[in-house]
């Protein structure tokens, strides 16, 4: 038999089957094999093959699959006929066949991506890059489609930059290579993409700061922060051309970089004038700054900051307060004074912490805030030499956060004092975080200074939240007496206290722990007599 014939002789087995046969079919067995009842599996066949497909939905049940097939082979069968017909009439003249219409095309699906509307898309990505940067993230969502490389090439989103070349293993040629390549992708990217930009940070660049800067200078009139971070070849011309460039530029971050002090007084002689913020590291060239600072070439300047960086200068930074004070009048926003003298009448945060012993004494924190009666920070951890009755005279009536702890300071600068009474009562109502670590204050003297805090039943006036007491004298009483009165108190710091039980030295976080700590402090007192 032909290979045709046995197979239109199996079709015609499968299309027409046995009345009431109860056996099933090889085509059902494959086809239960392949996509059983129930795996999430579907079956879809056309004229030249047979696909496995998943699926959310059931599989397809038999019976419709055999319907399927059985129209197919029909389908098959009336179209052999016809050609058989056709073959057994006489040829005649072929009539006309009309021209196929065309079908309507159909758009391709772009895809979800580009149906966001470019408005929503520009908030998504606005997102991410307020958290994490618009590098790298802008630069691969460019590549997604052609919508999303619109709206990553919007300068908006280019507003705050980071650049740092590879830094880790890198050799000195290698480095100087790899900021070049960096710096002929800047070429492109600042005047296409860096129109908007306002804060830039430049870090580890060794070599090509100058032509970085310049192409900034070019591209970026926008620009108002600028910081520079271990960084190497900054020249007078280089901020000079950025300040003239660049008219709202207003804070500048050199600290940890090879800057001369010619550059950076040049700087502050061309936009002195709306200077904000200005961050420096001590050295021996900083004299040279501060003297134009004390020239009154930045009368708007609001933040100073001199870091003496991680190496130890032995050299102690001497500043001049008084003429800082008139030199720079605006270091916070201006206002009446309530003391003779120009002073600080607006400062908010005084930090004077060190990890040595200093020299900051009374006198020299009354030059300081003698006209600062808004101040709400005092953070003096390490200042051995402030005495309690000098913080009594400073004029700031609403402290918030007071920290005197001294920490890894030797036995003869903690010697017994007395006088803490005068912090708490004048800032007992105010204080929400009080630090009084490694103090050496009598338990007499602690007591009746923690007193301060019971003024009322329940404490609901008082808004202390945090309490370091770590290595005091302080006692068990006088601790139970702070937690009963403190109903807001969430940090508890009892660590080396010596006169309190043992197994509660410790430090106490959230409420719950400090209503346990008061519990196992009542247990331990003795009874009343």
């Amino acid at each position: 038999m032909a290979p045709g014939v046995a197979r239109r002789a199996r079709q015609r087995v499968r299309v027409l089957p046995l009345a009431g046969a109860r056996s099933r079919s090889a085509e059902d067995w494959w086809w239960d094999r392949l996509a059983p009842s129930g795996s999430g599996y579907h079956l879809l066949q056309s004229d030249s093959m047979l696909l496995v497909l998943p699926g959310p939905g059931p599989a397809r049940r038999r019976a419709q699959r055999r319907a399927a097939r059985r129209a197919q082979l029909l389908r098959l069968h009336g179209a052999r006929a016809a050609e058989a017909e056709a073959k057994a009439k006489p040829r005649t003249a072929p009539a006309p066949v009309p021209a196929p219409v065309p079908a309507p095309q159909q758009e391709p699906d772009l895809g979800w991506g580009d149906r966001i509307p470019l408005e929503i898309l520009l908030q998504i990505f606005g997102l991410l890059v307020a958290a994490d940067g618009p590098i790298p993230f802008l630069g691969r969502a460019a590549r997604v489609c052609r919508r999303w490389h619109e709206a990553a090439s919007q300068p908006a989103l280019w507003h705050t930059l980071t650049l740092s070349p590879p830094l880790v293993g890198r050799p000195a040629k290698s480095g100087t290579k790899t900021e070049k390549k960096l710096l002929a992708s800047l070429e492109w990217l600042m005047p296409s993409r860096f129109s908007q930009l306002q804060r830039l940070t430049l870090i580890h660049w060794k070599s090509q700061v100058h032509p970085v800067l310049k192409l900034v200078s070019e591209s970026c009139p926008r620009l108002t922060f600028l910081k520079l971070s271990d960084c190497h070849g900054v020249t007078p011309d280089t901020l000079i051309m950025l300040a003239k460039a660049c008219p709202q530029l207003h804070s500048l971050d050199i600290q940890h970089s090879t800057v001369e002090s010619t550059a950076v007084v040049s700087f502050l002689e061309e936009a002195g004038p709306r200077m904000r913020k200005l961050w420096l590291t001590y050295s021996s060239q900083t004299t040279a700054i501060l003297g134009a600072l004390l020239g009154s070439c930045c009368p708007q300047l609001q933040l100073l900051e001199v870091s003496t960086g991680l190496n130890h200068n032995s050299t102690p930074l001497q500043l001049p307060v008084e003429a800082l004070q008139k030199g720079c009048p605006q270091l916070q926003p201006s206002g009446r004074a309530t003391t003779p003298g120009p002073g600080f009448p607006s400062l908010e945060e005084l930090c004077l912490a060190s990890s040595t012993c200093n020299f900051v004494s009374n006198e020299v924190l009354d030059r300081l805030l003698h006209g600062s009666p808004h101040l709400r920070l005092l953070d003096l951890r390490g200042c051995a030499r402030i005495t309690p009755a000098g913080l009594h005279d400073l004029p700031c009536q609403e402290l918030e956060q007071l920290h005197l702890g001294l920490y890894g300071m030797s036995d003869r600068l903690t010697l017994a004092k007395e006088g803490s009474l005068l912090l708490t009562q004048k800032w007992c109502r105010t204080l929400q975080e009080l630090d009084l670590s490694g103090q050496g204050f009598s338990e007499k003297d602690l007591e009746q200074a923690l007193a301060a805090f019971s003024g009322a039943p329940g404490g609901s006036h008082l808004a202390l939240c945090s309490l370091n007491l770590r290595g005091t004298r302080v006692t068990a009483s006088t601790v139970s007496s702070v937690i009963s009165n403190c109903s807001g108190l969430l940090y508890l710091n009892l660590e080396s206290c010596r006169c309190l039980p043992r197994g509660l030295k410790r430090a106490y976080r959230g409420p719950e722990e400090v209503q346990w700590c008061l519990q196992q402090l009542l247990t331990s007192l003795p009874p009343p007599s």
